[in-house]
């Protein structure tokens, strides 16, 4: 859902999006985002609170600006849908290698039974579903995968991401570098105000920038039922000029750009990040330990806190703000590596006695610098992906290793930091208590490991005709099964960014290959050269499922929008996603997800389910680094447990294609 803080929308803003054209508009808040739509009715407006929001019903989503970024945009194509045949003799493949023979033949049965009753209709729905919108997945997805789910969105949602530690000490020091990091972003942002950040491509083929351009000025706000996004627009004339900077609780709006639109400089950024410091020097009540609690929960208690002027405008300050800057102190003692601790820290704060309550964990990006040299980033989920994210810390640490240590003392006058006011009454605290406490419950029960597989890399795969992220994949699938004897599914996060607004779909890693392959390499009785086989094998097989997904012919995207369309038609949920096969191969024990960085930096996050783990991977040319989560509460899982076989089983799959060389004809 696109939310605008808005009472009516006149008709040129109605006209000029249905014709397709960038529109913004302002007027006492924030032109939040056009939808490409020619059915946006003024009358759709309901009250929340001290609100009054304008609800447009997406048609084509997204109105793209023409610049160089969005150059190729119109020209991509749209996400097709896979034709139901080859969708359910695929499911059937990936289902295999879980099932036994008798769960097997039942769900066979199901599939086929499917396949001739109601699977036709809801395709053909489906596929006039696809006929009248850019993308016939991207909002269903926004809202099944994210903005509709009920569970808090620390650890369930935002990634955190920890880049290279850096070698300042101090909070004097820490404000330096922090007023450095700040002009980094900003001068990203400048390419995206400006379209020049470069058209990315995945095998020579563009792929939709969209995502980029809804990570600054954005937040998500919760709602009872369902969470709404608010974005605003570069081109809206009423367009924010300031960051949000907390510190000890404190939350403060910084502008960083002057009345004549001038970005401040790095030593003026400076002095008003000093000037947040002299006002902060105790701590606040964690009044942003709320976005961490339920959605519900903190649904019902936002449109309580709006209902006070004061709540309201300190609220909106937050949600207009371009990002979000965590100062924190130093990280208090662990048992622990630093690293570790460090990513901990990004992903949840580490309890709230330690920085969980210096966070807005619904603000989209959050960058957060500790006064050790630790640095990263937090960031909500729901409108882009690891890759996106990555593009703007790429660019800001490229910006820092660039610019050299200066002093220029400013001569103009700065519009001073203001703090953000809460009137928190009795019921208000008595909710960050209890927040607090659930927030210590969960930080306590994840378990993180961090590995930096520096024996070889990308290089080496290259080297033996391979492709590097398949094999990293298969080397999961041995790790998991020397742990449990068993396969398990197996979630690879794919880009559909080749298409119009493409978000993911599943790569599915586990396959008969891989189960093959990792078997046999339990097995002493099987020999090496065989061994090498079936591991080129489960590879080749790997990547041409990934190539598949990418391409729009994934299974698990098509499968849901099968089951909502029919939700959406007043339709039975179909036997075929009642089966107990279909909760078996989409419970997702490995949910994993490829990040690459050109930094030491990696992205983190918690596993979707109870018993199974989370890994974020960043293959270089000669390491990897991996992020590895599990939660303690279930004893079946380790993350140290998992690191270790990981280790062994990539070593032991190098020694095996060292020692059967690829022959040189």
């Amino acid at each position: 859902m696109i939310r605008y803080l808005k009472r009516s929308v006149p008709q040129r803003l109605m006209h000029n999006a249905a014709l397709g054209q960038w529109t913004s508009w302002s007027r006492k808040g924030t032109l939040l985002l056009v939808a490409r739509s020619l059915c946006v009715q003024a009358n759709q407006v309901q009250a929340t609170g001290a609100l009054s929001k304008m609800v447009v019903k997406e048609q084509s989503h997204y109105i793209i600006p023409r610049g160089r970024t969005f150059s190729v945009q119109y020209s991509l194509p749209k996400l097709p849908v896979p034709q139901l045949e080859q969708t359910l003799k695929k499911y059937l493949e990936t289902c295999r290698p879980l099932l036994t023979d008798d769960q097997y033949k039942a769900t066979e049965q199901i599939v086929h039974e499917f396949q001739i009753t109601e699977g036709p209709v809801l395709q053909k729905l489906l596929e006039e579903r696809a006929a009248k919108h850019l993308n016939w997945l991207s909002d269903w997805w926004k809202h099944v995968a994210y903005l509709d789910c009920r569970d808090p969105i620390v650890v369930n949602v935002n990634p955190g991401l920890v880049l290279p530690r850096q070698s300042y000490r101090g909070q004097k020091e820490q404000l330096a570098f922090a007023a450095k990091f700040i002009c980094g972003v900003l001068d990203y942002k400048v390419m995206l105000d400006e379209q020049t950040v470069p058209v990315e491509t995945l095998g020579g083929k563009p792929l939709c920038m969209v995502q980029y351009y809804q990570l600054l000025t954005a937040c998500r706000i919760p709602g009872i039922k369902s969470d709404t996004h608010v974005f605003v627009s570069p081109y809206d004339p009423d367009k924010p000029r300031h960051i949000n900077v907390i510190h000890k609780n404190h939350i403060f709006s910084v502008d960083v750009y002057h009345s004549d639109g001038a970005p401040l400089s790095e030593d003026e950024i400076h002095q008003q990040l000093q000037a947040c410091i002299d006002q902060s020097q105790t701590p606040a009540p964690p009044i942003g330990i709320l976005t961490s609690l339920n959605r519900t929960v903190w649904g019902k208690e936002y449109a309580r806190l709006t209902k006070d002027k004061i709540n309201l405008a300190s609220l909106e300050n937050i949600q207009r703000s371009i990002f979000a800057v965590c100062l924190d102190g130093p990280n208090p003692p662990s048992d622990i590596n630093p690293t570790d601790w460090a990513a901990c820290v990004m992903l949840h704060g580490g309890g709230c006695k330690v920085h969980s309550g210096n966070r807005w964990f619904d603000k989209t990006l959050q960058f957060i610098l500790n006064a050790e040299g630790y640095i990263g980033l937090n960031y909500e989920h729901t409108t882009a992906e690891g890759p996106a994210i990555i593009g703007v810390s790429d660019h800001v640490m490229s910006y820092i290793q660039r610019r050299h240590d200066s002093y220029s003392p400013s001569t103009s006058s700065l519009k001073p930091p203001v703090k953000l006011d809460f009137n928190i009454d009795d019921e208000t605290e008595e909710l960050i208590n209890k927040a607090c406490a659930e927030l210590d419950v969960a930080v306590e029960n994840l378990m993180f490991q961090s590995l930096f597989f520096k024996h070889y890399g990308k290089t080496f795969i290259k080297s033996q005709r391979l492709s590097p992220d398949a094999f990293i994949q298969v080397a999961f699938q041995l790790a998991y099964y020397r742990l449990y004897k068993e396969p398990c599914a197996t979630y690879e996060t794919g880009s559909l960014r080749k298409f119009q607004l493409g978000r993911t779909d599943t790569i599915r890693s586990c396959s008969s290959a891989s189960l093959q392959f990792s078997k046999a390499m339990e097995d002493p009785s099987v020999p090496d050269s065989k061994k090498v086989d079936l591991l080129r094998q489960a590879v080749v097989s790997h990547r041409k499922y990934t190539d598949e997904t990418v391409a729009g012919q994934g299974i698990d995207r098509h499968l849901l929008g099968l089951k909502l369309i029919a939700l959406e038609n007043g339709m039975n949920v179909p036997q075929l996603f009642l089966d107990p096969s279909y909760k078996e191969s989409s419970h997702w024990k490995l949910s994993t997800s490829q990040v690459a960085s050109n930094y030491k930096a990696f992205l983190c996050f918690g596993p979707v389910v109870l018993d199974g783990y989370g890994i974020c991977y960043n293959p270089q040319d000669e390491q990897f680094i991996f992020a590895i989560s599990s939660y303690k509460s279930d004893s079946s899982t380790s993350s140290e447990l998992f690191s270790d076989s990981l280790t062994k089983s990539l070593l032991d799959m190098q020694f095996l294609l060292a020692s059967h060389p690829l022959s040189k004809l």
